[in-house]
């Protein structure tokens, strides 16, 4: 279920990512950033964003969520099993494109077992999909707080750094993606899109002899996941030193 995910995640980076010339206007969640987002959010809105906006709860939330736990005590033998379901339908869901129903469900999941590392990456994977990358770097980075050797996971949140880059040019970014690659890699190195996401980030980084290696091994691996945009921009700055592609 997550894998197509996965490919939706990292393939928009090497083309969109570097297209992008606007610039975060700060650091923090972007749903601080405007005075008619301030006032106190109705339950409604509450559920379509990630951990319920992460904002003090109000007694008519609280009542509903100890209705909705209770209701699972009876049809599940556990939270846990619980959660894992809601988080199956919220996979579902997100594959088709209901990204609010998708964020509702991951939600419930994580309310039902904070330990449960798919709820952040299906909200991470959601706010990346609504292009709040801050959301979705701060959802996945709770996921592997969780869960520090999964390497889609590693290679998702590194695919969020390196958009974050391409936006802010801050250099932090582009190391923290450089680290959580060379975590990635190291565990599973025939994992594709890490290949690709290094690719692109020694792009960046002008090492395009290293950027058409990595290329290459993703290509090796999985060449349907290739961007081949990314590989026209490489090309231009430098052709590709094994003549494969011409």
């Amino acid at each position: 279920m997550k894998e197509s995910v996965f490919v939706w995640l990292a393939v928009l980076i090497p083309v969109f990512g570097l297209a992008q010339n606007t610039h975060l206007a700060s650091a923090g969640p972007t749903s601080d950033t405007s005075p008619a987002q301030k006032k106190p959010l109705e339950l409604k809105e509450r559920r379509i964003l990630p951990l319920f906006g992460e904002v003090s709860k109000t007694s008519e939330q609280i009542d509903e969520e100890i209705k909705f736990l209770s209701e699972c005590d009876k049809s599940f033998t556990s939270r846990t099993e619980a959660s894992s379901f809601f988080t199956a339908r919220a996979w579902e869901y997100l594959q088709e494109g209901s990204l609010d129903t998708a964020c509702y469900r991951f939600n419930l999941a994580q309310l039902l077992n904070d330990k449960n590392v798919e709820a952040y990456w299906g909200l991470g994977v959601v706010s990346y999909q609504r292009e709040n990358w801050v959301d979705a770097k701060r959802m996945l980075s709770k996921g592997i707080s969780l869960q520090g050797d999964n390497v889609p996971l590693l290679v998702d949140l590194s695919t969020v750094d390196l958009k974050l880059y391409a936006i802010t040019s801050r250099k932090e970014e582009l190391d923290e993606a450089g680290e959580l690659l060379k975590h990635a890699m190291t565990i599973d190195s025939t994992y594709a899109l890490g290949q690709y996401n290094l690719s692109l980030l020694h792009y960046n980084l002008n090492e395009l002899d290293k950027a058409w290696e990595h290329l290459h091994k993703g290509r090796t691996l999985d060449l349907s996941q290739m961007n081949f945009e990314f590989v026209e921009l490489l090309k231009a700055k430098l052709p590709d030193p094994q003549g494969f592609f011409k």
